[in-house]
């Protein structure tokens, strides 16, 4: 108990701390040495006040853990009104955050204190007598309250506006804080000297901040949306007077930081950068104000021509949640620019390539960087459409492909690996990001995947096929996904390479082994997926795509087997035997193409013993998507779904099953699929010749066996007249040929567009807080404390 004196050393009156006898609020004496002014760190703090200590006290001596909080929140309400002027006031609202921020954890562990906060007890306002209205207030908006006041407060986390002494310091009720932002960016042009002790202190008050709302991270994971967070709701509401000016500050910080600093090599090395830690810190505060769920209520206003702001208006439009608000609300082209520019510049900072290794600063927080960008697609559709027409966005693309081909084969990085493929979901959702895809791909970014010579489109399908051909056993929900990306920019491709076209027959040729599509109830959903590809491609892009046609012709046997697929129950059984010789889910030659390219590194499995949290399982491609129909003058219809589309169950979380069930595009409904399949004694299940047959009538083959009944005879004569063995001449002779009017007729390209739901809201919460606990370890604010929204596991 000796530890709880943090300062002054031993004193015997703190063993009447974790003794059951309560101490009285007015005792300032006993309470003013847990934050006596003698400098310290937050390291500190957490190496002094042991957990096993305030669980003691919190069981034990549970009124003097509570006058100790009230304590500490009274102390930063007296800072914030006093304006922090003298080290000692300073000194004291650093150990208050630094106490709070280790305590709070471990009264939101407890079910029984998690309410706490949100009273209000009497006597304990300053000593006790008649409260005034300050004091009335539950104790969490008391301290969210005064944590914003003291976020901007000059001299201490701004920079003051005027020669201050004493007597003339600025009081901090009559400052305007917008005058106060802490960078330049959106909404504000003006760019403050920095200074290091200022963002030193930003980041402690940020950190207590992130600490109060994760009393979500001790709540199980629910899809009731209206499980709101009760501190992040009064955080970003009206009654945050700095509501706008600290939404903006967080920003601003994020997107203007550059870690390359002046471009000089090793400079990360010869002087401390304080603003790392804050621009973490903004990141990760910014995304958890910003756990919205956007399905259940009125999507958030795109309008953004109002000129007021939503303290305006009495019932402002869209959520109610200020910081939605404002970021949904952003519209200026220059704003977007700097928006787009500085998330694209530190989501390429870890695959900065110099002549010197580690001569340039790495950046530890792309996966905030991509909660962060997704939310600005989600709820600000300008800005989806404004990057989709910049071709900027290829600089979003390059580092998510990056950090997939990168993290396949890490299971602890499975979430980077969904949130990188719900991002490209979005995009490829927009005509624009197909037609983008075909910009040549130049800058040679080290991945070990074959070397080739291509557009973006190419370099997407390569990662693809590598993360289906060579990721861990956990990503197979995903697959779908990915399959859904590529047919959803196939009608824009004008001409894939030939190594990208390889790895697409490589796809069907693996999926559509008769071991495969026998093995699970929807695998053949995959086989339909590609076909679609191939159909687009041949039916809206024919001409420059000379290579795919190619490596049709030549792996048309392919085609041939789907189009005589056995149905008998003979034939299945035969099929599904093939399968226990070979286990797993594709074929895994290692297929590289020749080299892969310079300076790659393969993707490596996880350290032994590293740290992962728990998902809870995505919805379904059905779930997470809806169809669309392209018209002829490229407008967008949606399409009502079909009744059979139904989706199975999927209750599984996903860090318990290995073998999840893949989330099919038209899965059937559960009568039709108990119809259609029977189930064995063990509850397991087993096809049968009418599933076989409910799917093989609807294979769409005509286009492609059209093309090959027209081409193959030509190509053969070819290779006869002329003796030929060289790939060229035949590429030649289909690069100048056309099959106008030989095709059937066609058909309407169709989209599936992202749909937000409350599933992918439940999964990016789980996700998102997951991210938060693994990465704040210095100090490990929430370690060892009983979270339930996800579990932690050891690789």
């Amino acid at each position: 108990a000796d530890d709880w004196i943090l300062w002054n050393g031993s004193s015997p009156s703190v063993t009447t701390f974790v003794s059951p006898q309560p101490v009285e609020a007015t005792d300032d004496a006993f309470w003013d040495q847990f934050w006596a002014d003698t400098a310290t760190s937050v390291q500190d703090v957490f190496a002094l006040v042991p957990a096993a200590e305030i669980r003691a006290v919190r069981e034990e001596s549970p009124s003097n853990l509570a006058t100790l909080c009230y304590k500490a929140v009274e102390k930063l309400v007296q800072g914030a009104e006093s304006g922090c002027h003298t080290e000692k006031e300073r000194q004291i609202v650093l150990n208050c955050c630094r106490l709070l921020t280790r305590i709070l954890p471990y009264i939101f562990e407890d079910p029984d204190w998690r309410g706490f906060f949100w009273s209000t007890v009497p006597g304990a306002g300053r000593g006790g007598g008649d409260e005034d209205d300050e004091n009335a207030r539950p104790l969490a908006e008391s301290l969210l309250l005064a944590v914003t006041d003291l976020l901007f407060c000059p001299d201490f986390t701004v920079q003051s506006h005027r020669r201050s002494t004493v007597d003339t310091a600025e009081d901090i009720h009559s400052i305007d804080s917008c005058e106060y932002i802490w960078e330049a960016g959106v909404g504000f042009a003006h760019s403050p000297q920095p200074n290091y002790i200022h963002d030193l202190n930003r980041t402690e008050l940020l950190k207590l901040l992130l600490t109060c709302f994760s009393e979500a991270m001790y709540l199980p994971p629910s899809s009731d949306s209206s499980n709101t967070n009760p501190w992040v709701q009064f955080f970003c509401s009206t009654e945050n007077r700095h509501a706008l000016p600290l939404f903006t500050s967080l920003l601003n910080v994020v997107c203007a930081y550059d870690p390359v600093g002046y471009g000089i090599p090793y400079n990360h090395l010869l002087f401390s950068d304080y603003r790392e830690p804050l621009v973490e810190e903004a990141a990760q505060v910014l995304i958890v104000t910003l756990d919205y769920d956007s399905s259940t209520s009125s999507s958030p206003t795109v309008d953004g021509t109002t000129t007021g702001t939503a303290m305006d208006d009495v019932d402002p439009p869209g959520p109610d949640n200020l910081f939605v608000n404002y970021l949904s609300r952003i519209h200026r082209e220059e704003d977007f620019q700097f928006i787009l520019k500085g998330v694209a510049r530190l989501l390429s900072n870890p695959l900065v390539q110099t002549y010197l290794p580690n001569s340039a600063k790495k950046i530890q927080f792309h996966q905030e960087l991509l909660v962060l960008f997704w939310k600005l697609c989600d709820f600000n559709k300008k800005f989806l459409f404004f990057v989709l027409k910049s071709s900027d966005v290829l600089d979003i693309l390059v580092p998510i492909l990056y950090f997939l081909n990168d993290a396949r084969a890490d299971q602890s990085r499975v979430g980077l690996m969904h949130i990188g493929v719900f991002i490209l979901l979005l995009l490829s959702g927009e005509r624009n990001f197909g037609v983008r895809l075909n910009k040549p791909y130049s800058v040679r970014v080290p991945m070990d995947i074959p070397v080739f010579t291509g557009t973006h489109a190419d370099l997407l399908i390569i990662v693809f096929h590598k993360i289906i051909t060579s990721g861990h056993q956990r990503l197979q929900p995903l697959f779908d996904c990915l399959l859904t990306i590529v047919v959803n920019v196939s009608p824009y491709l004008k001409s894939l390479s030939m190594v990208a076209a390889n790895k697409l027959l490589h796809l069907l040729e693996a999926f559509s082994t008769t071991w495969f599509l026998f093995s699970a109830v929807q695998n053949h959903h995959l086989v339909f997926f590609l076909l679609e590809v191939f159909n687009n491609i041949i039916q809206y892009q024919f001409d420059g795509n000379s290579n795919l046609v190619y490596a049709v012709i030549r792996k048309r046997n392919v085609f041939h087997q789907l189009a005589n697929l056995p149905t008998d129950s003979q034939s299945i059984q035969k099929g599904l035997q093939r399968k226990k010789k070979s286990p797993e889910p594709i074929s895994r030659t290692n297929s590289q193409d020749g080299v892969s390219m310079e300076g790659s590194r393969p993707a490596a499995p996880a350290e032994p013993g590293t740290l992962k949290t728990s998902l809870v399982a995505t919805p379904g491609i059905d779930k997470l998507t809806e169809k669309s129909q392209v018209s002829e003058d490229g407008t967008m219809r949606s399409l009502e779904p079909e009744a059979s589309q139904l989706s199975p169950e999927r209750n599984l979380p996903a860090a318990l099953s290995d073998g999840e069930p893949w989330s099919g595009e038209a899965s059937h409904s559960r009568q039709d699929r108990r119809r259609l399949s029977s189930a064995s004694s063990s509850g397991q299940w087993t096809p049968t010749p009418d599933w076989v047959m409910s799917w093989k009538s609807k294979l769409p083959l005509q286009t492609i066996m059209r093309l090959l009944q027209v081409l193959v005879p030509q190509v053969e004569k070819i290779c006869i007249d002329k003796g030929l063995t060289d790939e060229s001449e035949i590429l030649k002779f289909l690069q100048h040929g056309t099959l106008v009017g030989l095709l059937p007729v066609p058909h309407p390209i169709l989209i599936r567009k992202y749909q937000a739901n409350s599933g992918t809201a439940m999964w990016f919460r789980t996700y998102m807080w997951g991210v938060i606990y693994l990465r704040n370890v210095d100090p490990p604010i929430w370690y060892d404390t009983d979270v339930k929204l996800f579990e932690i596991q050891r690789v």
